[in-house]
C-alpha cells in the first residue's frame, strides 16, 4: 500500500466540536474527504445541520449534526454516547471549540476570564476524558487538541491573557494524557494554529485593523486559510501517525520563530 492509501480514513468514525464553521468546518470536511463519517457537534445547531449536510452531499460521506455544550459533562457524554450509537464506532476526534475575549488584564472581569477558561480549557478536558474513555474501552484511537500559537507566544497588540493561558493549557494536557494513555492505545497531540482568516474573522469589521497589523509583522505576509489545517489533522486521525503522541504541531507561517 502506498503513502497515500495508508493516510485514507476508510471505515474511521470521528468528531469535530466546533465543527459548524470555521477550522472545525475544514478539518471535518477533511476527515470526510480522507474516507471518514464524522459528526458536526456544535452549540449552534442549525448551522452544524447545514454544515453535515454540505460535506455529506460533497463526499458521500454519513455526516450527522450533534447540539452539544462542551462545558457540560453530561452532554459530552451524551454526545460521545450518541457518536457512536449514530456512526457504529469512535476512532478519533477533534477537540476544536473555542473563543477569544480581548480584553486588557486589569479591565477584564472574572466572568470573562472563566468563560474563555471554561470553553477552551475545561470543554477540551471534558471532551477528551469521555472521548478517551470510550478508546481505552475499544482498542485504541486518536484525539485531536486545538491549542494556538498563543500558546507559545503573547500575542500584540491585542490584550487577550485568558486565551492565552487556556491555550497553554491545552497543550500541557495534551502531552499528560499522551503520557498517561501511550501504553493503551490512544493518542493525543494537539494542533497550535496561528492567526487564521476564518468566515468570521475575515467578515469581522472590527477585527479588519488588527487584521493588518498581524499581516505587517506575519512572515508570508498573510493569514493562514483554514483548509491550511486539514492535512495535518487527517494524518493525526490515522494510521500513519502511530508513533506521533504527545507533540504539538505550530501551524503559524513561522510567525512564532521570532
Amino acid at each position: 500500500m502506498g503513502i497515500i492509501e495508508a493516510m485514507r480514513l476508510d471505515g474511521k468514525c470521528g468528531f469535530v466540536t466546533g465543527g459548524a464553521r470555521g477550522i472545525g468546518k475544514c478539518t471535518a470536511t477533511g476527515f470526510a474527504e480522507a474516507g471518514a463519517d464524522v459528526a458536526i457537534v456544535d452549540l449552534d445547531f442549525e448551522t452544524a445541520e447545514k454544515t453535515a449536510a454540505e460535506i455529506a452531499e460533497a463526499t458521500g460521506r454519513k455526516v450527522i449534526a450533534i447540539k452539544c455544550d462542551c462545558t457540560d459533562p453530561d452532554q459530552v457524554a451524551a454526545m460521545v454516547q450518541e457518536v457512536v450509537e449514530k456512526l457504529g464506532r469512535l476512532d478519533f476526534c477533534h477537540a476544536n471549540a473555542g473563543i477569544c475575549i480581548n480584553a486588557p488584564a486589569e479591565e477584564m472581569t472574572y466572568e470573562q476570564w472563566l468563560k474563555v477558561l471554561n470553553i477552551n480549557l475545561n470543554g477540551v478536558f471534558l471532551t477528551d476524558i469521555e472521548a478517551g474513555k470510550y478508546m481505552l474501552a475499544h482498542g485504541g484511537g486518536s484525539i485531536i487538541n486545538t491549542a494556538s500559537m498563543s500558546a507559545h507566544i503573547v500575542n500584540v497588540p491585542q490584550p487577550q491573557c485568558a486565551y492565552n493561558a487556556s491555550k497553554a493549557g491545552v497543550i500541557q494536557l495534551t502531552k499528560s494524557l499522551a503520557i498517561e494513555w501511550a501504553k493503551r492505545g490512544v493518542r493525543v497531540n494537539s494542533i497550535s494554529p496561528g492567526y487564521i482568516g476564518t468566515d468570521l474573522t475575515l467578515s469581522s469589521p472590527h477585527l479588519q485593523p488588527l487584521i493588518a497589523k498581524w499581516n505587517e509583522m506575519a512572515p508570508l505576509g498573510r493569514l493562514g486559510k483554514p483548509e491550511e489545517l486539514e492535512s495535518i489533522c487527517v494524518y493525526l486521525a490515522g494510521d500513519t501517525s502511530t508513533f506521533t503522541t504527545g507533540s504539538d504541531f505550530i501551524i503559524d507561517g513561522a510567525f512564532t520563530c521570532f
